[in-house]
Protein backbone atom coordinates (compact mmCIF):
# COMPACT_ATOMS: atom_id res chain seq x y z
CA UNK A 1 0.00 0.00 0.00
CA UNK A 2 1.49 3.18 -0.91
CA UNK A 3 0.64 6.64 0.81
CA UNK A 4 -0.02 9.67 -1.26
CA UNK A 5 1.92 12.67 -0.50
CA UNK A 6 -1.07 15.10 -1.31
CA UNK A 7 0.11 19.02 -1.32
CA UNK A 8 -2.50 21.63 0.71
CA UNK A 9 -4.47 23.63 -2.25
CA UNK A 10 -4.02 26.99 -1.19
CA UNK A 11 -6.28 30.45 -2.81
CA UNK A 12 -5.36 33.86 -3.11
CA UNK A 13 -8.53 35.54 -1.68
CA UNK A 14 -9.68 37.27 -4.85
CA UNK A 15 -8.89 33.92 -6.82
CA UNK A 16 -11.09 32.16 -4.78
CA UNK A 17 -14.05 34.83 -5.03
CA UNK A 18 -14.05 34.70 -8.89
CA UNK A 19 -13.64 30.85 -8.97
CA UNK A 20 -17.00 30.71 -7.00
CA UNK A 21 -18.55 32.52 -9.30
CA UNK A 22 -18.19 29.53 -12.02
CA UNK A 23 -20.57 27.50 -12.94
CA UNK A 24 -20.70 24.19 -10.44
CA UNK A 25 -19.97 21.30 -12.81
CA UNK A 26 -16.83 24.26 -14.11
CA UNK A 27 -16.08 24.20 -10.37
CA UNK A 28 -15.98 19.95 -9.75
CA UNK A 29 -13.78 19.78 -13.07
CA UNK A 30 -11.05 22.48 -11.96
CA UNK A 31 -11.00 21.00 -8.51
CA UNK A 32 -10.10 17.87 -10.06
CA UNK A 33 -7.33 19.21 -12.08
CA UNK A 34 -6.29 20.88 -8.74
CA UNK A 35 -6.02 17.84 -7.44
CA UNK A 36 -4.78 16.02 -9.59
CA UNK A 37 -1.32 18.69 -9.16
CA UNK A 38 -1.14 18.17 -5.57
CA UNK A 39 -0.56 14.97 -6.21
CA UNK A 40 2.27 15.58 -7.88
CA UNK A 41 0.45 15.17 -11.92
CA UNK A 42 -0.55 17.42 -14.33
CA UNK A 43 -4.18 17.42 -15.27
CA UNK A 44 -4.45 16.81 -19.02
CA UNK A 45 -6.56 19.99 -19.04
CA UNK A 46 -3.37 22.00 -17.26
CA UNK A 47 -0.48 23.45 -19.22
CA UNK A 48 2.85 25.79 -18.45
CA UNK A 49 1.79 29.06 -18.68
CA UNK A 50 4.41 30.37 -21.11
CA UNK A 51 6.41 33.79 -19.91
CA UNK A 52 6.33 32.76 -15.77
CA UNK A 53 8.98 29.90 -15.72
CA UNK A 54 8.29 26.85 -14.04
CA UNK A 55 6.24 25.74 -11.91
CA UNK A 56 3.29 28.11 -13.40
CA UNK A 57 0.17 26.69 -15.06
CA UNK A 58 -3.62 27.27 -16.70
CA UNK A 59 -6.26 25.10 -16.68
CA UNK A 60 -8.38 25.73 -19.55
CA UNK A 61 -11.69 24.36 -19.55
CA UNK A 62 -13.92 24.64 -21.88
CA UNK A 63 -17.48 24.40 -20.55
CA UNK A 64 -20.92 24.83 -22.78
CA UNK A 65 -19.80 28.03 -24.72
CA UNK A 66 -17.65 29.56 -22.44
CA UNK A 67 -14.08 29.03 -21.47
CA UNK A 68 -12.72 28.77 -17.67
CA UNK A 69 -9.09 29.91 -16.31
CA UNK A 70 -7.34 28.95 -13.26
CA UNK A 71 -4.10 29.91 -12.87
CA UNK A 72 -2.25 28.13 -10.24
CA UNK A 73 1.81 27.90 -8.94
CA UNK A 74 3.93 25.27 -7.39
CA UNK A 75 7.23 26.52 -6.36
CA UNK A 76 6.01 28.29 -3.63
CA UNK A 77 6.85 26.67 -0.36
CA UNK A 78 4.41 23.00 0.05
CA UNK A 79 0.98 24.16 -0.85
CA UNK A 80 -0.75 24.89 -4.87
CA UNK A 81 -1.11 27.96 -4.91
CA UNK A 82 -4.40 28.92 -6.96
CA UNK A 83 -3.70 32.47 -8.33
CA UNK A 84 -6.00 33.59 -10.47
CA UNK A 85 -9.84 32.25 -11.99
CA UNK A 86 -11.49 34.05 -15.21
CA UNK A 87 -13.85 33.33 -17.30
CA UNK A 88 -11.97 34.09 -20.87
CA UNK A 89 -14.21 36.55 -22.84
CA UNK A 90 -12.77 36.70 -26.03
CA UNK A 91 -14.05 34.94 -28.90
CA UNK A 92 -11.22 34.40 -31.07
CA UNK A 93 -7.83 32.32 -30.26
CA UNK A 94 -6.99 30.62 -27.28
CA UNK A 95 -3.92 33.05 -25.79
CA UNK A 96 -4.51 34.11 -22.50
CA UNK A 97 -5.58 38.15 -22.31
CA UNK A 98 -2.68 40.25 -21.80
CA UNK A 99 -4.47 42.27 -19.11
CA UNK A 100 -5.27 38.44 -16.90
CA UNK A 101 -1.08 37.84 -17.19
CA UNK A 102 -0.36 41.06 -15.38
CA UNK A 103 -2.98 40.36 -12.54
CA UNK A 104 -1.19 37.16 -12.35
CA UNK A 105 2.31 38.36 -12.44
CA UNK A 106 1.30 41.19 -10.02
CA UNK A 107 -0.14 38.25 -7.23
CA UNK A 108 2.47 36.12 -8.05
CA UNK A 109 5.21 38.72 -6.84
CA UNK A 110 2.92 39.90 -4.50
CA UNK A 111 2.30 36.41 -2.80
CA UNK A 112 6.33 35.23 -3.00
CA UNK A 113 7.40 38.81 -0.84
CA UNK A 114 3.90 37.59 1.55
CA UNK A 115 5.65 34.17 1.91
CA UNK A 116 9.04 35.05 2.73
CA UNK A 117 8.37 37.03 5.86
Amino acid sequence: MSSRNTRPISWVGAARKSFEKFPKRAQLDILAALTVAADGEKADIAKPLKGFGSGVFEVALKYRTDAFRTVYALQLGMDVWVLHAFQKKAKTGIKTPKTELELVRDRLKRLKKELRQ
